[in-house]
């Protein structure tokens, strides 16, 4: 009786998440939702304060958890290669834990100009990403049993390695291709390294995967991606290397999107055995 009202659920999810209303409410919620902060500002500064936020996110104050958020992904990444479903609700929810904490810490900052701050779009966006993804740890749709793979999706794998590696210079913004980089760094933090790795997963393992996790992860990385190009390339030229980072984000969401409408073949979808 549990199963069956979950699935009804996972598959009212497939459907409202597929909803013309629903992208376009998704989609505004992250273009014209206004920050949040305490002092208050003028709408007329809104791009700069977001910029302000992001700049001074209190990620930047958890460096000593970078190694961990580095080990753990790779861990659980080979394991998941290993052992397949035995680890596929682990992974899950440490995809929903490691969404939560993007939210609150690329998203939140408390400076002294501003006191506390809040990109309020894309904190929402990414508290949903985290809620899709402690959902799938609960339906455990994904199927994660070997299988054979259209040798063409294999081009997420090395994006997501580079999204995950993230090699650039934190104080000059240019490139920098250090190893250390692997295990170091806050990409292991930040949505817009992890959703290359997450989405890849998925996008190898379709289409035994949870769509509508697959759609709202998808959609919200393209909604950020697109305005990191606006950021790196337009507004801010001279980070142009960080921008070329995001392409990860921008190709594999587009392609994960993509796929999250695709009607798969027959053969594709066997039931996975629980």
């Amino acid at each position: 009786m549990r199963d069956k009202s979950l699935n009804e659920i996972q598959e009212k999810l497939e459907r409202v998440t597929g909803r013309w209303w629903f992208l376009l409410v998704f989609i505004l919620l992250g273009t014209v939702t206004p920050p949040f902060v305490a002092k208050g500002y003028e709408p007329s500064k809104t791009g700069e304060i977001i910029l302000h936020i992001l700049g001074n996110a209190l990620i930047k104050s958890c460096s000593p958890l970078y190694p961990v958020f580095k080990i753990i992904p790779i861990i659980l990444v080979s394991a998941l290669v290993l052992l397949g479903n035995q680890v596929g609700r682990i992974f899950s929810l440490y995809a929903g834990v490691n969404y939560l904490l993007s939210a609150l810490l690329q998203g939140i900052a408390v400076t002294e100009e501003y006191g506390l701050g809040i990109v309020t779009g894309n904190v929402a966006q990414m508290l949903a990403v985290s809620s899709f993804w402690f959902w799938e740890a609960l339906v455990n749709r994904n199927d994660f049993s070997p299988r054979k793979v259209p040798a063409a999706r294999y081009v997420v794998a090395p994006l997501a390695f580079l999204a995950f590696w993230y090699p650039i210079n934190p104080e000059s913004l240019e490139p920098d291709f250090n190893p250390t980089y692997l295990l170091t760094n806050a990409a292991g933090l930040a949505f817009c390294a992890m959703t290359p790795v997450y989405l890849g997963i998925l996008i190898l393992y379709y289409p035994k995967v949870n769509i509508a996790t697959l759609r709202v992860t998808s959609l919200t990385g393209i909604i950020i991606g697109f305005w990191n190009m606006v950021g790196n390339f337009l507004v801010e030229p001279h980070t142009w290397w960080n921008g070329v980072l995001h392409l990860p984000l921008v190709f594999t969401s587009i392609y994960a999107f993509t796929l999250s409408f695709r009607k798969a073949q027959p053969e594709e979808t066997a039931g996975k055995a629980r």
